[in-house]
């Protein structure tokens, strides 16, 4: 038996996946994360001097610098602000590369709420709050939606990557900002769903990520969508080595949608290229949830 359920928090993909997929009441203190200190690369006048890379040049050194692993395990503390509401919430994230992701969401007595398993073509979710579940995939979400979702943007955003540009978005437009003494890096990323714009003309995703001058690391990682006026927003901070993971232990996310969202995610572990356990039972007793356009 199923029901349909329009407030599910299935939707929440386009908020980062695992901001409102938490129904829990608990407060717990959150952490204030120093604002790193980026040493930009000036003159003895105080000038920026950095030189003019392009397009191509860009990409390849953002590739390279990039957090690379075959596994992926991670546990953060989550804090978010969804139209007012305030929650607090653990997650632990296990990740195969370009393969499968699954989310787990907890009290912070380790009480499970939810988890999410994400592969290329499915999404599957169980509340085990309300004891009900969710099976689709991302061509059902992005038609909810009306946007582009896939599993390369919800692997790459939680840990400051970037997703692979598709052939079609060829033009990668290069910007030293040297009032600020940043990379820019812009590009507009082709809907690959043409079918879920319903008449009218398309206009394709803007994406403009911010690189550090001094490791090519994104600093800042925006989505811009005007067919459906949403935005989404990553900053990346605290950079640091930690059991030989160089990454971004804190990231600040705002979301500019349907719900506005901010989100506060500080990693407390990251540990590459040890296997995890990606696996999702759903109990026989749970209900299908059916989730439909208002």
């Amino acid at each position: 038996m199923s029901k349909n359920s329009p407030n599910s928090p299935l939707p929440i993909l386009l908020l980062l996946i695992v901001v409102m997929f938490a129904a829990c009441k608990h407060r717990k203190a959150v952490p204030t994360a120093p604002v790193p200190v980026v040493q930009a690369p000036v003159d003895s006048l105080g000038k920026c001097k950095m030189p003019t890379r392009n397009g191509r040049t860009l990409t390849r050194l953002m590739k390279e610098n990039e957090l690379k692993f075959k596994w992926l395990g991670a546990k953060a503390e989550v804090f978010s602000v969804i139209d007012g509401k305030e929650e607090s919430f653990d997650i632990r994230v296990a990740i195969r590369k370009d393969s499968a992701m699954l989310i787990t969401i907890q009290y912070v007595l380790g009480v499970q709420v939810a988890k999410i398993l994400i592969t290329r073509d499915s999404v599957k979710f169980v509340d085990y709050i309300h004891r009900t579940y969710f099976k689709g995939d991302f061509v059902y979400l992005s038609e909810l939606l009306n946007a582009d979702i896939d599993f390369d943007v919800a692997q790459a955003v939680l840990f400051g990557n970037s997703a692979d540009f598709s052939e079609d978005d060829a033009k990668l437009n290069p910007t030293t900002d040297r009032e600020n003494c940043k990379y820019l890096l812009s590009t507009a990323r082709k809907r690959k769903l043409r079918r879920i714009q319903q008449g009218g003309e398309i206009k394709d995703a803007l994406q403009t990520l911010t690189l550090s001058p001094d490791n090519f690391k994104i600093l800042r990682n925006v989505f811009v969508e005007p067919t459906n006026n949403r935005s989404f927003t990553a900053d990346y901070s605290n950079f640091a080595t930690k059991d030989s993971v160089f990454a971004p232990w804190h990231v600040d996310i705002d979301i500019s949608a349907e719900k506005k969202a901010t989100v506060k995610i500080d990693y407390v572990r990251i540990e590459k290229d040890v296997p995890q356990k990606l696996s999702l039972n759903i109990p026989g007793k749970y209900e299908q949830v059916q989730i439909r356009k208002k």
